[in-house]
């Protein structure tokens, strides 16, 4: 008798535009970590052959931002096999909604389906009993999976294998050791629907600090668990054979790694002895500057790329948030040290802090574009993310919270504001992104590149791509991609699919003017680029940003004098100077 088969289909969810569409990309733009991972778990028990010597575990993996999910063909193989599951990866909040709807769609076609990702477990972590929505789950059979998967994954297959998984599986007070885990490497073939070819990869997980708004230490815990350099390495080799290099690295916090130094040293290696030309994407906090080599050996292990979880510049939103780690005198030096090593720097920041008001957000982005040398600013909305403190918060409060999960994708309001009304506050969202992104500010940012030796190109194509995504494509510029692909009848459940002798039309007068639009955005930053680069004198400019400045230079900047009164009395904070000269 030939093998079994037992087919596992493994899908990183999408979610839904405003008009209930799926959102979906020719190209999308964010590697699914979640989506690499569990594959990684699941390809080391078909390796190991958990099932027994006469199944093979067959493995499919798709992330729905650029692959459309047809469930019956799927549903046909799993159901042709005779065994298998569905299994929802890395489901977030705002795509909850989506899962639920393909969870109804597999259930009614009588395939297992299994859910898992921070809006499952934030819930479970932090709430004291199941809202709605995973009630509704239950109720179509899903199986709810909270908690990570190393060290679980051969035990919880043989429960489905043998028909007696449990409703639900909640592992969030025993967090598994990376040490020596499998690893998380997805095929070729879905790495190439990536803008540009990212594969990513966790490092560590969990983190120290104690952010409201994160979801992060109460689903992956504030202690630290780390890969070791020969991990990273297993990692890096296994993506070079199938030819990827480029690598999105999604530690919360990549500087508090405490394994960051070997694991830099290691890609150091591979890049100067081994001939692998690694790039990273890193995220760090704003404090990284201050351990000594770390930006300079970040840069030499491929890092072209920085995320820096900047949220506010002022101290008292940020004391509010418990984000104290940010001290608001260091920014500019912190950020001078990535420019000095050709670095390209985003920053995000936060709208919706209790003291923020429209007058107040366009003060603080002024004061960025002058006195900060940032490339990419990127606006959200604060949001209760369902696992983070504020949501339980409010939750256990009965404060008025939107109840469309849907809508909990950072670009939407979903709750009061002490100040604002909910219109002000998308307002002062949609004005953000207009305010940083003027013709004046990219050239700003282009002359800084120039003198500086960044990437031109890669900025003004960013610079493009964020200043009108919202705009254009009605959508946060991560979650955009290439060529928007609107499947007809992939919307939300509940609403009416529409004809297509309607549809189509609309949908190309739609196409044209978004194609139109971007060509102009596109135009119109590049011909800036071309301006900057004829200036002869393009390598020497200057500004308040990029002067080389110290640490006390700088705590007596405008940044800092326009918060004095508000910088808390801590170590080496510079509050009492400025209270004096006030």
């Amino acid at each position: 008798m030939g093998k079994r088969t037992f087919r596992v289909i493994l899908i990183k969810p999408s979610h839904y535009d405003d008009d209930g569409y799926v959102i979906q990309w020719w190209l999308s733009t964010i590697p699914s970590n979640s989506l690499a991972s569990v594959y990684g778990l699941l390809a080391a028990c078909a390796e190991e052959q958990a099932l027994g010597p006469d199944v093979a575990i067959e493995l499919e993996a798709y992330d729905e931002c650029n692959k459309i999910i047809d469930v019956k063909a799927m549903s046909r193989r799993i159901k042709a096999d005779g065994q298998g599951f569905v299994g929802l990866v890395g489901v977030q909040s705002n795509q909850f909604p989506r899962a639920l709807d393909l969870a109804r769609s597999f259930r009614a076609e009588g395939v297992p389906v299994v859910i898992g990702g921070f809006h499952v477990s934030g819930c479970i972590s932090m709430l004291p009993e199941l809202p709605p929505d995973l009630k509704e789950a239950e109720a179509l059979g899903v199986i709810l999976y909270a908690g990570e998967g190393e060290g679980r994954m051969a035990d919880f297959i043989r429960d489905i294998a043998a028909n007696r998984a449990k409703p639900v599986y909640n592992y969030l007070n025993d967090m598994p050791g990376m040490e020596a885990a499998a690893i998380p490497v997805l095929p070729k073939e879905v790495v190439g629907r990536i803008v540009g070819h990212h594969a990513c990869f966790d490092a560590g997980r969990g983190c120290p600090f104690q952010c409201s708004f994160c979801t992060i230490i109460n689903v992956q815990g504030r202690k630290s668990r780390y890969r070791s350099a020969d991990d990273v390495e297993a990692i890096v080799r296994a993506n070079y054979a199938q030819g990827i290099t480029h690598y999105f690295v999604t530690d919360d916090n990549f500087a508090r790694n405490r394994n960051w130094e070997s694991i830099l040293d290691r890609l150091i290696d591979l890049r100067t002895n081994k001939g692998i030309p690694i790039k990273l994407i890193l995220q760090v906090d704003t404090l990284c500057h201050k351990i000594p080599g770390f930006i300079e050996k970040a840069a030499r292990a491929g890092c072209n790329q920085v995320f820096i979880g900047l949220e506010s510049i002022n101290p008292e939103s940020l004391q509010g948030a418990k984000k104290r780690q940010n001290k608001i005198w260091e920014y500019r030096v912190m950020l001078q040290a990535w420019r000095k090593q050709k670095v390209m720097t985003w920053a995000g920041f936060i709208i919706g802090f209790p003291t923020d008001t429209p007058e107040s957000v366009a003060r603080d982005i002024d004061i960025i574009k002058k006195e900060l040398p940032l490339d990419i600013l990127e606006f959200f909305c604060l949001t209760p993310l369902p696992g983070s403190e504020d949501h339980k918060i409010l939750y256990l409060k009965g404060v008025p919270m939107d109840p469309d999960m849907n809508k909990y994708d950072v670009e939407h309001v979903c709750t009061g504001h002490p100040l604002m009304s909910g219109e002000q506050w998308n307002k002062t969202y949609r004005d953000a992104w207009k305010q940083y992104y003027t013709d004046e500010h990219v050239e700003t940012v282009l002359k800084r590149a120039a003198a500086t030796g960044l990437r031109m190109n890669k900025i003004a194509d960013v610079m493009t791509a964020f200043s009108s995504a919202a705009r254009i494509e009605g959508v946060h510029p991560l979650q955009c991609g290439i060529v928007r692909r609107k499947i007809r009848t992939s919307r939300r459940h509940g609403m009416p699919i529409v004809n297509p002798l309607i549809f189509y039309p609309v949908r190309a007068v739609e196409f044209v003017s978004v194609v139109a639009q971007w060509l102009t955005v596109g135009w119109r930053f590049h011909s800036i680029k071309k301006r900057v680069l004829a200036d002869p004198a393009n390598k020497t400019y200057v500004d308040d940003a990029t002067r080389p400045t110290s640490i006390e230079e700088a705590e007596n900047d405008e940044l800092v004098a326009a918060f004095a009164d508000k910088i808390p009395d801590t170590y080496g904070a510079p509050k009492r100077q400025h209270a004096v000269a006030s």
